[in-house]
């Protein structure tokens, strides 16, 4: 999977810590990581209103100006489902963290394993919270992950959804379409991809990570190109 993690703290040295922890724990766990750091509450407000994306939020609380538990707080207004993950050098916010559903606390120094831990945790969490899509297929309700999906591809009037598993349904293209999100990219009439399986885009084809190959139009190379860029 792909997580968009925010780091706000005002001490640079804890912030570039805390970063070299993250891109460690996210080679080890095989993400793809998108890494922005803030040395300010309101240096992070600036930016969220114009891109509320973020998965994880690792937050310092004593910040001049708006702290991190105030931060959580206007978070929580508009955002249940980004994991907040304070950073602190005290015990004295940890009922305030109760009030903004704080994943959980790390002291500082921050412990490699323990940030590990909370990571995975918050991953586990954002899994189960993943957009879906419902398939009805032999009878019965199947609910696919979107991040389980490489891509979709229609013959007549079959589609069929490949990933972990792969399932063909009666159903047009442009119908799966509409329940999918930024992630995904029609290519042509016929396919649609997951930018985050692709591996390699010549003039001719895409290569996903798990080997398969999806042709692809000459006029559709630089749309394509173009979409990666932006979503990545």
């Amino acid at each position: 999977m792909n997580f968009h993690i925010a780091i706000c703290d005002d001490e640079l040295s804890i912030v570039q810590h805390i970063e070299h922890l993250v891109e460690k724990w996210g080679k080890i766990s095989g993400h793809l990581l998108k890494i922005e750091k803030y040395p300010s509450s309101e240096a992070f407000l600036f930016q969220y209103a114009e891109d509320k994306s973020y998965d994880i939020l690792l937050l310092d609380i004593e910040m001049s100006g708006i702290n991190g538990v105030e931060l959580a707080r206007k978070i929580r207004e508009s955002n249940r489902e980004v994991q907040i993950i304070f950073i602190t050098g005290y015990m004295d916010y940890i009922i305030q963290g109760y009030d903004v559903e704080a994943l959980h606390y790390l002291m500082k120094p921050v412990n490699e394993e323990k940030l590990y831990s909370v990571l995975d945790k918050a991953m586990e969490r954002l899994k189960k919270q993943e957009k879906a899509l419902l398939l009805l297929t032999d009878g019965e309700m199947v609910r696919i992950p979107l991040y389980e999906i490489e891509y979709i591809s229609v013959d007549k009037n079959y589609t069929t959804i490949y990933g972990k598993n792969n399932y063909t349904i009666k159903r047009t293209l442009t119908d799966i379409e509409s329940e999918l999100d930024p992630r995904f990219y029609r290519v042509g009439r016929s396919y649609i991809v997951n930018l985050q399986s692709i591996k390699k885009i010549t003039r001719r084809e895409v290569f996903l990570k798990s080997g398969e190959t999806i042709p692809l139009s000459r006029n559709h190379y630089e749309f394509l190109n173009r979409a990666m860029i932006k979503y990545f």
